[in-house]
């Protein structure tokens, strides 16, 4: 089973360190987080500047919230963005639930899952070459991945889940915990087979992490819960974080059991000494 990271969001210029030492080591996937009313960093703008940076790893969206973007332009960002690292590029897509992403942009909050649906079939028409309309041609370039890099769907509901079988190439579950995820997984393999699919999705898995001395673990949890606060109490996310090896070494292993291609380890302190962490209690 691949091992990826999820990036920490919080100091956005030890990025590139985080991402050459990733790409060093035994990781798969680099992921980055969206959001707009945020201090994170613009997810396409930095994953571009990671994979100039590397050689071998992936990079990912966990995930791109699709809604807040013009259709057409993110087909020619994401298509330019395979290209440019050599089809190592993973569109994750989802709609997110923060209702202040939407106001910025003055999309209409209600109609996120509907807007998905139409900007899918558009994503997918561009990828291909085709033009985008009546009077307007083919927006390239043409990714490198023959129609479209790859696109994992994340979310908790029957229509992500429906959705992620008419258009993606498979499933990211951010649920708590194992026993969840489960659920998710297998309703997803549901999904597949119900929209007539022959082959099975991509399963993957986050967990967040933080590993470290004390302190290393007090921030990744600080930095949890300032993420969830928009939810007022955002004390069990912050406790869900694992911060022990060997209950990360055990989660993985639970993961891997329900059928994980790949498990991110979402990292929430932006000490990229995890890196050698994470590799000294996984490989």
């Amino acid at each position: 089973m691949n091992i990826g990271l999820g990036l920490p969001v919080d100091d956005p210029g030890r990025l590139l360190s985080w991402a050459r030492r990733a790409d060093a080591g035994p990781f798969t996937t680099l992921g980055l987080l969206d959001r707009l009313v945020h201090d994170n960093p613009e997810p396409l703008i930095t994953l571009a500047a990671l994979a100039g940076a590397t050689h071998r790893i992936r990079v990912q969206t966990e995930v791109l919230l699709a809604p807040l973007h013009r259709t057409a332009l993110l087909a020619k960002q994401t298509a330019t963005l395979d290209r440019l690292s050599g089809g190592r590029f993973t569109l994750g897509i989802g709609i997110g639930g923060r209702e202040d992403d939407y106001l910025a942009t003055g999309v209409d909050v209600h109609r996120r899952g509907r807007r998905l649906d139409e900007q899918m079939a558009v994503l997918r028409r561009l990828w291909a070459g085709e033009p985008y309309g009546d009077g307007v041609g083919p927006i390239g370039p043409a990714p490198a991945t023959p129609g479209g890099p790859e696109v994992l769907f994340g979310g908790f509901t029957p229509a992500a889940l429906a959705r992620a079988a008419r258009w993606g190439d498979g499933f990211l579950g951010a649920a708590p915990s194992p026993h969840f995820t489960d659920r998710l997984f297998r309703q997803a393999e549901q999904a597949w087979r119900d929209a007539g699919r022959t082959s099975a999705p991509r399963l993957v898995a986050q967990v967040n992490v933080a590993i470290g001395p004390d302190a290393v673990v007090a921030e990744a949890r600080e930095n949890v819960a300032r993420y969830y606060a928009f939810l007022g109490d955002a004390t069990h996310f912050a406790d869900g974080l694992l911060g022990d090896p060997q209950e990360i070494k055990a989660a993985v292993s639970a993961y891997a059991d329900l059928g994980a291609d790949e498990v991110i380890l979402y990292c929430w302190s932006p000490d990229p000494d995890q890196i050698d962490r994470f590799t000294d209690t996984l490989f």
